[in-house]
């Protein structure tokens, strides 16, 4: 197994596990999840939102006060990034270029 791969598998099991994870685990779980889908984006080539639809946004402000939020709600982050980790390593893995371009670029006509 990969690196990523073991990290996903530590997501899934302290998901499945979260009563047991002491507060400080919960927020440091998911800083690193961030941090590995923020590099993974920078690697594959997607684009950020900055907005507040950007989910890493909504996982930021949940892991500063991981300690105090409801299992549930720790369970769900927990979960949705590993899938996050899980979707960007494939895109990786099948070495697909991702081109991002304009709208306006795109509306121009090529000569």
């Amino acid at each position: 197994m990969t690196a990523t791969t073991d990290f996903i598998a530590e997501l899934v099991r302290a998901a499945n596990e979260v009563a047991k994870l002491q507060p400080m685990e919960r927020g440091r779980l998911l800083k690193r999840a961030i941090a590995t889908i923020r590099n993974m984006r920078d690697i594959v080539g997607f684009p950020t939102s900055g907005s507040a639809a950007d989910l890493l946004i909504a996982m930021a402000a949940l892991a500063g006060s991981a300690g105090s939020m409801p299992d549930a709600d720790v369970r769900a982050a927990l979960l949705e990034a590993a899938g996050m980790i899980r979707d960007r390593r494939i895109v990786m893995d099948s070495k697909i270029e991702v081109i991002i371009k304009k709208a306006r670029e795109l509306e121009r006509p090529t000569s």
